[in-house]
């Protein structure tokens, strides 16, 4: 049996469940289960897979879906190492990221206001609140980081990695909204865009994480409109609007 901890942030018994299930349904060819056992206490989904297979679904899992270097020991200078946005800490002015440490202690990732301003907003001096509103740099929102340790002060200074600056640039210029879904597995999401009928309002789903998802809307369609109706087919899910118009009329 092989042990593993997703990069995968879980919130509630239903995100448990969904994991398990997007698990199974890529290794139904193979000789293996895979059985979600719980979270982490920085609530990593951690998952059990046992059979023949195991060892070439563990490779699938980590090359596909992610799992957490778990120590200090597995993470170098790293880029493009995906995280989860914890928090923003207005007395240190740092974006917090989670990007699974937690052995022997945990140890979180930061980007300090100014790096995040300058990769984002061409230096300008934009309160973390607005950059946050804007971005959509909500709590458990996946990206990518590059990480750049400090052995001596014991912390983890990260930026956000090319890649996921090349996104977020890309989602403002498209001038199209985003809705961001977050803790829904893709399945519930296709499903309640078709009993809706709201093919016809979303361009693509785009995947951020194993349960997070990015919602691009056809030019004219407002992300915020979409809320009540997929918000009460998926009460469990988070929902954050990315208005690409709004960034745009930002003065930079």
């Amino acid at each position: 049996m092989i042990t593993l901890t997703l990069l995968s942030k879980i919130n509630n018994s239903y995100q448990l469940r969904q994991v398990e299930k997007t698990l199974n349904q890529p290794l139904r060819e193979l000789s293996v289960k895979a059985r979600v056992t719980g979270v982490t206490a920085d609530r990593w989904a951690q998952v059990n897979l046992e059979g023949e297979d195991e060892t070439i679904a563990a490779t699938y899992i980590a090359n596909e879906i992610g799992t957490c270097p778990v120590s200090m020991g597995n993470l170098k200078n790293t880029t493009d190492i995906k995280g989860y946005i914890t928090a923003f800490e207005e007395n240190t002015k740092e974006l917090i990221v989670d990007v699974g440490i937690f052995q022997p202690k945990i140890m979180l990732a930061r980007i300090s206001l100014q790096r995040v301003q300058a990769q984002l907003i061409n230096g300008n001096n934009v309160t973390s609140n607005k950059i946050i509103e804007l971005w959509a740099l909500c709590r458990d929102m996946p990206l990518s980081v590059n990480i750049l340790l400090d052995e001596e002060e014991d912390r983890m200074k990260a930026e956000f990695s090319d890649n996921q600056v090349k996104k977020l640039k890309m989602w403002r210029e498209s001038l199209l909204d985003r809705l961001l879904v977050l803790g829904s597995s893709l399945q519930d999401i296709e499903y309640i865009l078709e009993t809706e009928r709201l093919r016809r309002d979303i361009i693509n789903v785009e995947t951020l994480g194993l349960l997070e998802y990015s919602l691009t809307c056809k030019l004219g369609t407002d992300a915020a409109g979409l809320v009540p109706k997929i918000g009460r087919r998926l009460r469990k899910a988070k929902f954050v609007v990315f208005n690409s118009k709004k960034l745009n009329n930002l003065e930079l």
